[in-house]
């Protein structure tokens, strides 16, 4: 084999020796793949298909070893490095073009130590991974709400979803990571060991290196909880939502309800003549006594006149998985957001205005609701710094055809420029696409300055740059 062409860090091209490449790829117990190998193109497709990249290796890695040596290959030969997880990220931060993509897909495994209320995840696992094996045990941690992303994206980045206000944020969960550094040392980082790298971990992103393992907190859960969908006629849309805002005021902890407004989908239990119409929708999860759920969710299913409600009894690890249709692989997707301390008229206003103008069947709004013991923690205390926010309010712009690229950004950002004002002015980094580079300041707020003095110490040479980037060397000079 000849000499192989990669991007190196700096973004210039350069050669590696063909005997060096062989040689690392002799150190892997997983799979080396080139362009040309059967499972090339299957191992750089992403949830998003916008991102289109082809890098020059793809490490899949069986173990925290595979890890290590693909970090120092990488170091050593100053080269442009992605991590895959779940490959869920909406700015395509998992695919780089000509680098080396460390691919931790294969390393799923999940163990449940019923006793000591603990799993150890593997950062190749998705949430139906977890869910699945937790649940066996009536456990669960608090994740996401689309069962095919990624556990470790999702972990860095904060995470939220159905039990959060109960149970916390994904890293208010997290107990200990073992990470391989920049400098292919694995280290573990817990509250007692590395305890400023376990800080920065939880809410960080992956700009400190790459978790091999996770241990979370487990809490008892299920196997049912209440949960389910009301639908309303969009034209009812802003009523809705002024009664759930006050609904929510009174909620428990227990008690999570976001709104999506968006075309209904076919639904088996919507009458055929709503399918494809504005609809607002109102999703709950109640995640304790089924009995209590029904008493806490009556103010909100007694709002307006519903077309439909399907609010009942179900599994939670179903549950988990009742958005998966809408958010599939294999679509086009971009992504504008906001975190709220409170749903004002004037952001009603604004996205019910919006969803009149949907650029495609699939495009839709969200918020997600958040809070409760999620928002009881200090902001210091993780890198996380958003405890305040009570909202995220998600425009999912989502399509097929390449030739609607520019009405359905331009219909996402037309909406995020219009809800600023009344915005907390953070961010959630795992909302945030590859053109918002000038939001990750105010994304970590007063924890920036610790994160990118963390940054610095280890990873000098931003060797872990393909995410929501701190730059450690321009970052110091800039604070």
């Amino acid at each position: 084999m000849n000499a192989m062409s990669f991007t190196t860090l700096d973004g210039a091209k350069a050669t590696v020796d063909a005997a060096a490449v062989d040689a690392f790829s002799a150190q892997i117990r997983g799979t080396v793949l080139r362009e040309g190998d059967t499972a090339y193109d299957g191992a750089r497709s992403i949830w998003n298909s916008m991102i289109d990249r082809r890098p020059a290796l793809i490490v899949c890695c069986v173990g925290a070893s595979d890890v290590v040596a693909a970090v120092n290959f990488a170091r050593e030969n100053k080269l442009l490095v992605s991590v895959r997880g779940g490959g869920h990220n909406i700015a395509g931060s998992a695919i780089c073009d000509g680098g080396l993509v460390i691919d931790l897909s294969l390393m799923k495994s999940v163990r449940v130590d019923v006793a000591a209320k603990r799993a150890w995840v593997g950062p190749g696992a998705t949430l139906v991974d977890v869910d699945r094996e937790t649940q066996a045990f009536g456990m669960a941690v608090p994740t996401g709400i689309n069962s095919t992303t990624g556990i470790a994206g999702l972990t860095l980045g904060g995470g939220f979803g159905w039990i959060t206000r109960k149970f916390g944020l994904t890293i208010d969960n997290l107990v200990s990571a073992d990470v391989v550094t920049a400098d292919g040392k694995l280290l573990r980082a817990s509250h007692s060991e590395n305890p400023d790298l376990f800080w920065a971990l939880r809410g960080g992103g992956g700009n400190f290196g790459i978790v091999t393992a996770f241990e979370f907190q487990l809490h008892q859960l299920g196997p049912q909880v209440l949960s389910g969908l009301v639908v309303h006629p969009f034209a009812d849309a802003q009523k809705v939502l002024r009664e759930y805002r006050a609904a929510l005021e009174t909620a428990p902890d227990e008690l999570t309800c976001w709104v999506v407004m968006r075309q209904a989908p076919p639904l088996p239990f919507l009458p055929a003549e709503w399918h494809g119409k504005e609809v607002l929708v109102l999703a709950m999860c109640y995640c304790g006594d089924i009995e209590a759920g029904e008493k806490a969710t009556r103010k909100l299913r007694a709002i307006g006149s519903p077309i439909a409600d399907v609010v009942g009894p179900n599994p939670f690890t179903g549950w988990q998985q009742a958005f998966d249709p809408l958010l599939a692989p294999g679509a086009r997707n971009y992504w504008k957001s906001h975190d709220f301390t409170e749903l004002s008229d004037s952001a009603i206003e604004i996205t019910t205005t919006a969803i009149s103008r949907l650029p495609g069947p699939e495009c839709e709004i969200f918020f997600g609701h958040v809070g409760g013991a999620a928002g009881r923690v200090k902001p210091d205390a993780t890198a996380f710094p958003q405890r305040s926010s009570h909202f995220v309010m998600n425009v999912h712009a989502r399509w097929r055809e390449p030739a609607m690229d520019k009405a359905c950004i331009d219909w996402a950002r037309g909406i995020y420029e219009a809800a600023k004002p009344y915005a907390a002015g953070t961010a959630y980094v795992n909302f945030m696409p590859e053109d918002e580079a000038d939001r990750i300041e105010a994304a970590y707020g007063g924890n920036y300055a610790r994160l990118l003095e963390i940054k610095q110490r280890y990873d000098p040479q931003n060797l872990f740059r393909m995410n929501q980037n701190l730059r450690p060397k321009e970052g110091l000079r800039a604070a």
